[in-house]
C-alpha cells in the first residue's frame, strides 16, 4: 500500500486539485487591472525618482540594441577577413570586437543594478501602501469575517507584490527592447536579403517575410500550448501560501496542540495541504514540459533556419561568408523580435496570475471598508458613553440584536450576563467599532479613549517592555511604573525581564497573559474599559484582587464586563443578564438587577443598559 503520505499524494493526483480558477479575464480588462495597480507609484511623491530611473534603464537598454547593431556589422566584416585571409584585418576587428564587449558588460551589469533599485523602491512604496489599506479600519479583520474571498493577504502583500513588479519591469522592457530591435534590424534584413524568384514571382526582402510568418506561427502554437498555466500559476500561489500558513498556525499554538496530542492529525493536514501544491505542480511540470518541447525546437530550428533560407545566394556567389552570417545574425534578431512573446510566454502566464491575484485583494480591501451597517462615532461634550444601536447582524445578514441603548457613565461597573453564544462579544465588538454589520451611534466624551481586553489577550512581538504597553509604544513610561504594575498584577517574577525580547505569548500561560493585560490596562489608564471573560484562566482570588485594582487604580473610569461565573457579581456595581432580557424586556430595570444579583456593599454607579421596545430574542449565535 505504501507510506500514508504517499497514498495521500498519490490520491490527489489521481483526482486532480479543486482549481480556484480566476474569472476569464480579456486583455483589456488585464491591462487595466495592471494600470490601477501599478499608476499610483508613478503619481506619488517619488515619481521624481522614479521617472529618472526608468528614463536611464531605458536609455541603457537602447544602447544595448545599437550595440546589437554595431556587433551585426561587425559580424561582416570579421567574417569576410576570416574568408579573404586578411590577417590585419582580422586583428582589427579583434580589437573592434573587444571594445563592444567592454562596452556591453558595463551597459548589462548598470542596467541590472539600476532595475533592481528601481525594483525595490517601487516595493518598498507598494507594500507600505498595500500594508496601510490592509491596516485602515480594520480591513484585516472585515476581510477575515468574509472567509476566503481573498486568500493569503501577507502572501500578496509579501510576495505577489515583488512578482509583480519584477515581472512587470521584465516584460515591459523586454517588450520595448523587440519592438526596438525589430525596427533597427528589419532594414537591414530587407537589404540583405535580396530578391527571391519563386515559380516566377519576385518576392523582395523575402527573409523578413520569413521571419514574419515563423513569428506568427511559433506565437500562435505558444499561445495553444501554454496557457492552461495561467490558471495553474495562480493556483500554485494559492497552496503554497496556505501550506505555510497552516505550519505557521501550529507554531503560533504549539501548546495546545501538544496538550491535545493533535500531532498525527496536524501532520495529516499538513500532507493534505502539501498535497495540493505537489498535484498542482505536477500539472505545471506536464504542461510546461510540452511548452518546452515546441520552445527548445522552435529555438534551435531559429539557429539553422536562416542559414538554409540565405544559402543559394551564398552558393551562388551573390554575398560572401560575411553577408551570410550577418544575414543569420540579422535574421535571428528580427526573428527573436518578433517571437518575443514565444520566449515570455512562461513569464507572461506567471505575470498575469499575480496581476489577478492583486486585482482580486484590491477588490477584497475595497469591500471590507464599503461594506457593512452604518455605525457613526462622534465626540460629545456629555460625560457619560452612549450608544443607540439600531440593530446588528450577523455576516450572512441575520438579524442578532434588533436595538438596543446604552449609556456608561464614568466610575460605573458593569457586567453583561447571558448564556454562552447569545452575542455579548459581539456587541463588545460593536462597542469597539470593529463589528461592520451594525447601524446605529456611539457617542464618546470627547479627549477620552477606550480599551478593550478580549480572553486571549494579544502579545506582541518584541521586549516584554513592548509587550506591557501595546499598543502604546510611543508613550514614555518609567521602568519602575512598569515593575510596578506587574508585580501587583502577580507578575513580579517578570520585572527584571522588561528589556528581554522572547516568545512571550508561548513562556507564559493564559493566566499570566491574562494578569499582564490587567498591568497593561493599569498602565494606559483608559477612561472605558471594556472586558471579554479577561478573567476567565484566574481563580476567583486573583480575579477578585485584579478588579480590586481596578476599582482602586481606575476609580474615574467606567467598566463594562462580559462574562459567566458568578464570582463576577461581587465585583460590579450592576448587573444585566441578556437572558432575562429575552424573557421580558420592559420588566428589568436597573433595580431589579441589581438585587437579583448584588451584594448591599458593592459601589453604586449610574450606567443603564437597556434594550428598545422592540426587543425580540436573541440568535444563538456570538
Amino acid at each position: 500500500m505504501g507510506p500514508p503520505h504517499a497514498r495521500c499524494i498519490l490520491s490527489a493526483l489521481s483526482t486532480q486539485p479543486a482549481l480556484f480558477f480566476v474569472p476569464e479575464t480579456s486583455l483589456k480588462a488585464l491591462f487595466g487591472e495592471f494600470f490601477a495597480i501599478a499608476k499610483p507609484y508613478w503619481k506619488s511623491a517619488e515619481r521624481h525618482g522614479a521617472w529618472l530611473l526608468l528614463a536611464v534603464i531605458v536609455g541603457l537598454n537602447l544602447f544595448q540594441v545599437y550595440l546589437s547593431v554595431l556587433f551585426n556589422h561587425w559580424n561582416n566584416a570579421f567574417y569576410n577577413a576570416l574568408q579573404n585571409k586578411q590577417l590585419d584585418v582580422f586583428w582589427h576587428q579583434l580589437l573592434v570586437f573587444s571594445g563592444l564587449a567592454a562596452a556591453s558588460i558595463a551597459t548589462a551589469v548598470y542596467q541590472y543594478y539600476l532595475n533592481q533599485m528601481l525594483q525595490i523602491r517601487w516595493r518598498r512604496w507598494m507594500t507600505d501602501q498595500f500594508l496601510e489599506r490592509w491596516m485602515d479600519n480594520q480591513a484585516y479583520y472585515r476581510i477575515q469575517l468574509k472567509g476566503q474571498a481573498s486568500d493569503n493577504p501577507d502572501q500578496r502583500i509579501a510576495d505577489d507584490t515583488r512578482l509583480f513588479i519584477s515581472y512587470s519591469l521584465s516584460l515591459g522592457l523586454g517588450l520595448m527592447s523587440s519592438v526596438v530591435t525589430l525596427v533597427s534590424f528589419v532594414a537591414i534584413l530587407w537589404g540583405l536579403s535580396g530578391t527571391l524568384m519563386v515559380a516566377g514571382y519576385a518576392i523582395p526582402g523575402y527573409m523578413v517575410w520569413v521571419a514574419l510568418i515563423y513569428a506568427i506561427v511559433g506565437s500562435y502554437l505558444v499561445q495553444f500550448f501554454g496557457k492552461p498555466l495561467i490558471h495553474l500559476n495562480f493556483n500554485q500561489q494559492r497552496y503554497e501560501a496556505d501550506f505555510r500558513f497552516s505550519m505557521a498556525r501550529l507554531r503560533e499554538n504549539t501548546e495546545a496542540v501538544a496538550f491535545y496530542g493533535g500531532e498525527k492529525d496536524e501532520t495529516g493536514h499538513f500532507r493534505e495541504r502539501f498535497s495540493q501544491v505537489f498535484a498542482n505542480w505536477w500539472a505545471i511540470m506536464k504542461r510546461q514540459k510540452v511548452l518546452i518541447w515546441f520552445q527548445s525546437g522552435y529555438n534551435q530550428l531559429a539557429i539553422i533556419f536562416p542559414v538554409l533560407a540565405a544559402a543559394p545566394r551564398y552558393f551562388s556567389g551573390a554575398i560572401q561568408l560575411g553577408g551570410l552570417m550577418q544575414t543569420a545574425s540579422a535574421f535571428g534578431q528580427v526573428q527573436g523580435s518578433m517571437s518575443w512573446f514565444v520566449g515570455a510566454y512562461t513569464d507572461f502566464a506567471e505575470w498575469r496570475a499575480t496581476v489577478q491575484r492583486l486585482s482580486q485583494f484590491r477588490r477584497a480591501l475595497a469591500l471590507a471598508g464599503a461594506e457593512g451597517g452604518e455605525l457613526n462615532f462622534g465626540s460629545s461634550t456629555a460625560s457619560a458613553l452612549t450608544a443607540e444601536i439600531a440593530e446588528v447582524r450577523l455576516p450572512d445578514g441575520a438579524l442578532l440584536h434588533p436595538a438596543i441603548s446604552l449609556t456608561l457613565a464614568r466610575g460605573d461597573r458593569v457586567l453583561l450576563t447571558g448564556p454562552s453564544g447569545a452575542g455579548k462579544s459581539t456587541l463588545l465588538r460593536v462597542l469597539a467599532g470593529i463589528w461592520p454589520y451594525a447601524r446605529g451611534s456611539i457617542h464618546m466624551p470627547l479627549g477620552t479613549h477606550a480599551l478593550f481586553l478580549p480572553q486571549k489577550p494579544y502579545l506582541p512581538v518584541g521586549t516584554l517592555k513592548d509587550v506591557l504597553i501595546y499598543p502604546e509604544r510611543e508613550r514614555s513610561f518609567d521602568d519602575a511604573e512598569l515593575r510596578a504594575a506587574l508585580t501587583d498584577c502577580g507578575l513580579g517574577e517578570l520585572a527584571p525581564h522588561l528589556q528581554e525580547t522572547a516568545p512571550w505569548h508561548l513562556q507564559l500561560s493564559l493566566g499570566e497573559q491574562q494578569r499582564l493585560a490587567f498591568a497593561r490596562a493599569l498602565l494606559l489608564q483608559p477612561d472605558w474599559l471594556f472586558l471579554d471573560e479577561a478573567s476567565s484562566a484566574l481563580d476567583e482570588a486573583a480575579e477578585a484582587q485584579l478588579y480590586g485594582l481596578l476599582t482602586a487604580r481606575l476609580a474615574n473610569s467606567g467598566i463594562l464586563s462580559v462574562g459567566h461565573r458568578s464570582s463576577l457579581a461581587a465585583l460590579h456595581g450592576k448587573i444585566i443578564s441578556l437572558a432575562n432580557l429575552r424573557q421580558d424586556p420592559p420588566a428589568v430595570t436597573e433595580e431589579s438587577a441589581l438585587h437579583a444579583s448584588v451584594p448591599h456593599d458593592a459601589p453604586a454607579g449610574a450606567g443603564i443598559y437597556q434594550p428598545a421596545p422592540a426587543f425580540s430574542p436573541l440568535s444563538d449565535k456570538a
